[in-house]
């Protein structure tokens, strides 16, 4: 079968998963590889439209929707880290028999990943949260730190100043027609 599938009604259908890779900085001469590597991890070759980063002189920054199998995601995020000056993450939308997910990637930080809700809302896990209490007690300042370590703030706050340089980028509006 190749690929991921699910069983519904007593037939397989394959599994269908889609969401968005935003680089949000990556050295010029490492542009193609990131193509090359995005492209190995989703089976076809993509071209992505570049676009100058302005939280970082000569740095480029994209936005690429996907669609892919189950795993495609992890498989985007796998293909891309620890390359050095190289920021991004994947988010995977929820579908029947997929959990949504996020991946964030920083050099200094590594990969961080948590599954997503339809709104694209981190969920954490029941035993995180207690392993988080657990390690607190009860020191407030505590339990504050290990829930950030456990949302990635680390990641976010990492991230947010490359996010927000984007924002300038022109929007295209789709009207649907008739």
């Amino acid at each position: 079968m190749g690929k991921s599938h699910l069983m519904i009604g007593g037939t397989v259908a394959a599994t269908h998963a889609r969401g968005v890779l935003f680089v949000h900085s990556a050295p010029r001469a490492l542009c193609p590889h990131v193509e090359w590597a995005a492209g190995s991890a989703l089976d076809r070759a993509v071209n992505f439209g570049w676009a100058d980063q302005p939280a970082l002189a000569g740095a480029q920054r994209t936005e690429y929707y996907w669609e892919g199998s189950a795993d495609a995601g992890a498989r985007l995020a796998s293909a891309l880290r620890g390359w050095e000056d190289l920021r991004y993450e994947v988010t995977q939308d929820p579908a029947p028999g997929i959990d949504g997910a996020r991946w964030m990637h920083t050099p200094e930080l590594g990969v961080f990943h948590a599954q997503a809700d339809a709104h694209g809302n981190l969920v954490v896990p029941e035993d995180r949260i207690r392993a988080a209490m657990v390690s607190a007690g009860s020191d407030a300042f505590e339990l504050h730190r290990e829930l950030r370590l456990v949302l990635g703030q680390a990641w976010d706050d990492e991230l947010e100043p490359f996010r927000h340089a984007s924002d300038d980028n022109p929007v295209i509006w789709l009207h649907k027609v008739g």
